[in-house]
């Protein structure tokens, strides 16, 4: 550019040109970021398209890999299904074979099938004339078991019959065991899950091998005890009343009887007596209930047998007394904790003068007396038993017979009247005894006869007065070790008083039993107040109560030789109670006829009765 010249309009002109020539360079660049945008797009399209093309290539491929496997498997299956076709006609063809040949051997087996009927149907027709010789014999067995069977129930029958006789005459005692059931208590400290195993505490040891004789297992040796009935644990309270219910004639004919339970504690001894209960919420009922024990059983046959008799001829009074600390306490009087003391009466036998006695008339009564008189009785928890006594319970029933209905009964079998004091005829002989009579009939023993006294213009021929006979039901506190009671305080003051009565009471037995001169009595109170019925004033009948677990072995076996014991007590012939009008005869009186082995004065008439 020539110098001098104005250069402004020349730059303004360069200027433009950048600006026009910016503008383009802009608006190029702009194209190309919109080109460039629209390729992107495309590009992302495009990758789009080919992510979906490789998704379809890989699926295909996947098609056509199964699609191989499944020819593969095809192909597979078609080997073995060509191999099962040519096994299949394999067998058809040995089928058309044997087809062809079936007809001989169908022939060839009827033939065989033919021969076999035949030599069978000979032998039916001999086994069944073998089978009717057989069903005749087997009638004839089955006879003659039914004639041996009543054969020995009679026998039986006869024979506990004459057993009661000799011991009525000897004066024994008789003495029953009654096993009871396993409870769960009888685990101890042991799970509950052991009652009855083997080896545990609870292990069944004790077990009634028939109604006379029970077992005590041990691991060195077993000991076997004879009683005159053994009840196994599953049989009812009624079998066990069934044994009692003949001593309770006896009680209307002028006899004594005494029932007491012994055991250890938690052996079953008030359950026999009275029934399942507790003092507190046993409940009287007037229905007879199938658990209830021997008390109201023994009362409500006592009734009944009242009630064949003529009316206002005999009275019931009841008196319940437990003997709690060695004291006797009237458990009907106003003040349950007032003591007693055993006298002589006025016809010799000991009584407590100052007892309550209540007329009764139903079993209700007796019951209501009876639970009243629960109430009041001593019991507490141990360890071994939830409700054992402390006290020995007497229940006594006291019966007054009128004289002139004494001397003159009715039968309740037959209904016609009987002389009670009529006196046994000759035996019979054996042979023909048997043949003749249901029973057996006792033998005279030229034992004193009774009579009436010489009648006089101022006293009827008819004695006058009245005759009272005793029945005594007797639950004993049961013994226990404090080592597995585990009582203390006034409870073991409770327990060594019951067992020093216990212990009295086997000694008393003892002595009677080796006719010792002297029988401690009055060593305890329990023993003093039973010492008519313990020493043959009365029919006694002791009920042993054990428990068959392992734990109480001990005390089982102490039981059990307790009734060994008082088995070999011979008291001789019962006392009979009779109207203070009537004299008995005997061998220094010259009105004596008997020339056969003479019985003590003090027996009345031998008698079959239990």
């Amino acid at each position: 550019m020539p110098l001098g010249m104005d250069q402004t309009h020349f730059l303004t002109e360069k200027v433009k040109q950048g600006e026009c020539q910016l503008r383009a360079k802009d608006e190029r660049i702009i194209a190309l970021e919109t080109e460039n945008a629209m390729l992107y797009l495309k590009l992302a399209q495009l990758q789009g398209s080919l992510r979906s093309s490789k998704e379809q290539a890989v699926h295909f491929k996947r098609m056509f890999e199964v699609e191989q496997d499944q020819r593969t498997c095809m192909g597979d299956i078609l080997i073995g299904l060509y191999g099962q076709v040519k096994a299949l006609r394999d067998e058809l063809d040995q089928l058309r074979l044997s087809v062809t040949s079936l007809p001989e051997q169908v022939e060839d087996e009827q033939e065989n099938i033919r021969i076999q009927v035949q030599e069978h149907c000979q032998l039916l027709r001999h086994h069944t004339s073998n089978m009717t010789d057989l069903q005749k014999r087997l009638l004839e067995a089955e006879s003659s078991l039914v004639e041996a069977n009543a054969r020995h129930a009679k026998e039986k029958k006869r024979r506990r019959e004459l057993h009661n006789t000799l011991m009525e005459l000897r004066g024994n005692i008789r003495v029953h065991c009654r096993v009871r059931p396993l409870m769960d208590f009888d685990v101890g400290a042991q799970d509950i899950s052991t009652l009855g195993k083997q080896g545990s505490l609870s292990e069944v040891i004790c077990h009634a091998l028939d109604d006379e004789n029970v077992i005590v297992k041990s691991s060195k040796h077993s000991k076997v005890f004879e009683y005159e009935r053994v009840y196994a644990p599953l049989e009812q309270q009624e079998s066990v009343f069934e044994e009692v219910q003949p001593m309770l004639t006896s009680l209307l004919d002028g006899y004594n009887v005494c029932i007491m339970a012994y055991g250890q504690t938690g052996s079953g001894k008030t359950h026999t007596m009275l029934g399942s209960h507790t003092n507190e919420d046993y409940n009287p009922t007037k229905e007879p209930h199938p658990d209830e024990g021997v008390i109201p059983r023994a009362t409500r046959e006592l009734l009944r047998l009242i009630a064949e008799k003529p009316p206002d001829s005999h009275n019931v009074e009841v008196s319940v007394v437990e003997i709690y600390n060695n004291d006797i306490r009237d458990l009907l009087g106003n003040d349950p904790q007032a003591k007693h003391d055993i006298v002589k009466g006025t016809d010799g036998a000991l009584t407590v003068a100052t007892l309550t006695s209540k007329h009764v008339e139903t079993v209700y009564d007796v019951m209501c007396l009876v639970q009243h008189g629960l109430r009041a009785r001593k019991e507490i928890a141990t360890l071994i038993h939830e409700h054992s006594s402390r006290s020995h319970l007497v229940v006594m029933l006291t019966v007054t017979i009128q004289a002139s209905h004494f001397l003159c009964s009715t039968s309740s079998r037959t209904g016609s009247p009987i002389d009670v004091f009529a006196v046994p005829q000759s035996p019979v002989p054996r042979e023909r005894a048997r043949r003749q009579l249901p029973q057996p009939q006792l033998p005279n023993y030229g034992g004193p006869k009774i009579r009436s006294r010489s009648p006089s213009p101022s006293r009827s021929q008819t004695p006058t007065g009245v005759i009272k006979t005793k029945l005594q039901l007797v639950d004993l506190a049961g013994s226990e070790c404090v080592g597995m009671s585990g009582v203390t305080g006034s409870a073991l003051r409770e327990t060594s008083c019951i067992n020093k009565s216990l212990s009295a009471l086997a000694d008393v037995l003892g002595a009677l039993a080796e006719h010792r001169a002297h029988v401690p009595y009055r060593n305890s109170k329990i023993t003093h107040l039973l010492q008519d019925s313990i020493g043959g004033d009365a029919k006694l009948l002791v009920m042993l109560c054990v428990s068959p677990a392992q734990r109480y072995v001990t005390e089982s076996l102490q039981c059990l030789g307790f009734g060994q014991r008082a088995r070999q007590v011979q008291r001789g012939p019962i006392k009979r109670k009779l109207p203070p009008s009537m004299e008995r005869i005997g061998p220094g009186d010259s009105t004596y006829s008997g020339r056969n082995s003479p019985r003590p004065k003090s027996a009345g008439p031998p008698t079959g009765r239990q």
